[in-house]
């Protein structure tokens, strides 16, 4: 098929592999796009009808929108080949459309690869067309935070900035509209190790490039940590040498990786001060500097970061910050920024405290690094009563395991494929109860809970079994958290 330009998507066959759960995600993001181009798509996914309704609806729902509003061209009703994949829709198609959560060894992706069939995302694809500057955002830990902060501090001087990628919205449910821009538009992706694979041979890379930082993590994936960071990497391969690499300095293995990096200009965010050769934002104390061409200059104050609390929001307001000044954004519309933003939901999200309880939110923490920043930020010694487990992630919890037996009282883990490493790992000194719902995981905390104790969800794995996602864990705390402070006003 000929990608060169959106118009050849008319009557094109095209199958969707992964529809996916989230209403603007990659999955209905591209099926919509390629029916609003006249594709004639068959969208399959191994989750069944049932699991895919809400994704489903939407679907169906737009495509009607599409027939009346687009009564010039031709707009195709979509198969759904759902619980299943057939070989014939990966072999005698135009174009597949391989989604976030499909594997690149898949072997339904290798047979399409083998007919020489292309393969892309929504990400690729968006790469291929839009034409104004994309800055892109890629790490274990801080990755939406930081996009979503870079995001606010470019709208503040590009008031139609688009944040989107692994954030939950896909870059094409924006990219008609821009394509009608006549000035640049600044467009701040999240990209997952998944999302970045099908960026490798493209030929374009980001604008700038920034890696929050590198952990472990996603080794059901990957078969080791080097292969999880070789995926990382591929956010610098396509750049030019003139494009920007940002790299956490604070970790040895960026000075690994930016061996390997073919841009010129290469920065540099840490916790302390910048060593000699090495340009970008750190900080100082409650300081937040920059160190470029051979100046060093305050731009901001730790205490300003109202809701970004804690050591790794510190480093995500720095990279941000750098991004954003070497994407042209003023000293003094960073500053703003930084003292206004208020957060994402389910990152350390605090609900609020009932009868001397504090309830925090943070179901985006599905790695071991991030449920220890949490008990590092809100611990005191055994106050903390602790909502974790799920899927497994081939990920090792001993690390995790000493900060929980120092911080919690009680350990709630979910049912699931890593209840088993995560309860030996804490160890027989913890009192920890296994639950299959969050209405089971919230009766053991409100049986345990006392004043001056914090209830944390905080899986640090993935929420696949009894939830549809990270959100639908957090939507579900935060409806249990409104209902003990319906019952406290009684």
């Amino acid at each position: 098929m000929d990608l060169s330009s959106s118009k050849n998507f008319q009557d094109a066959m095209v199958t969707v592999m992964g529809l996916g759960r989230f209403k603007q995600g990659s999955g209905v993001g591209a099926a919509k796009w390629l029916m609003r181009h006249g594709a004639q798509i068959v969208i399959t996914d191994l989750k069944t009808e049932a699991e895919l309704k809400e994704s489903v609806e939407e679907i169906t729902k737009w495509y009607t929108l599409y027939k009346k509003d687009f009564p010039d061209r031709s707009i195709y009703s979509p198969i759904f080949v759902l619980g299943e994949h057939h070989e014939d829709d990966f072999t005698n198609v135009d174009l597949v459309m391989q989604n976030p959560g499909v594997a690149r060894e898949s072997a339904f992706v290798q047979l399409a690869k083998e007919q020489g069939i292309p393969v892309e995302s929504d990400v690729s694809l968006f790469f291929r067309y839009c034409p104004f500057p994309i800055y892109s955002v890629t790490g274990t830990r801080g990755k939406s935070t930081t996009t979503a902060l870079l995001g606010e501090m470019l709208a503040k001087e590009h008031v139609k900035t688009v944040v989107a990628g692994n954030i939950t919205r896909s870059p094409l449910e924006d990219l008609d509209w821009i394509l009608e821009e006549k000035e640049p538009v600044p467009i701040v992706l999240e990209l997952s190790s998944w999302l970045l694979e099908s960026l490798e041979g493209l030929g374009r890379g980001p604008d700038i490039a920034l890696v929050t930082n590198a952990y472990k993590d996603h080794l059901d994936r990957y078969d080791s940590f080097e292969h999880y960071v070789w995926a990382k990497e591929l956010i610098f391969k396509e750049q030019t040498a003139d494009q920007v690499a940002i790299l956490n300095a604070d970790q040895q293995i960026m000075d690994d990786i930016a061996t390997r990096i073919s841009s010129k200009n290469v920065f540099w965010f840490s916790s302390t001060p910048l060593p000699e050769g090495k340009d970008g934002a750190f900080r100082e104390g409650d300081t937040l500097m920059w160190k470029l061409q051979g100046e060093i200059k305050q731009f901001g104050h730790v205490h300003d970061l109202m809701s970004l609390q804690g050591e790794h929001n510190v480093m995500n307001a720095l990279s941000a910050s750098l991004a954003a000044h070497l994407a042209g954004i003023s000293d003094e519309h960073i500053h703003q920024t930084l003292k206004s933003f208020i957060g994402l939901p389910g990152r350390q999200q605090i609900l609020g405290e009932i009868e001397g309880v504090l309830y925090v939110n943070d179901t985006t923490a599905t790695s071991p690094e991030g449920v220890m920043a949490a008990l590092k930020r809100f611990g005191n010694g055994g106050n903390i009563l602790l909502i974790a487990g799920g899927s497994s992630k081939g990920l090792a919890f001993d690390e995790l395991a000493k900060h929980i037996r120092r911080e919690c009282r009680v350990v709630t883990l979910f049912d699931g494929t890593a209840y088993e490493d995560f309860s030996r790992a804490i160890g027989s000194g913890m009192p920890v109860k296994r639950v299959g719902s969050m209405n089971e995981a919230m009766s053991v905390v409100a049986a345990e809970a006392t004043l001056g104790d914090v209830v944390l969800l905080s899986p640090g794995t993935s929420s696949f079994g009894i939830f549809r996602n990270e959100f639908d864990r957090g939507d579900q705390f935060l409806a249990a958290v409104e209902q003990i402070k319906k019952k406290a006003r009684v």
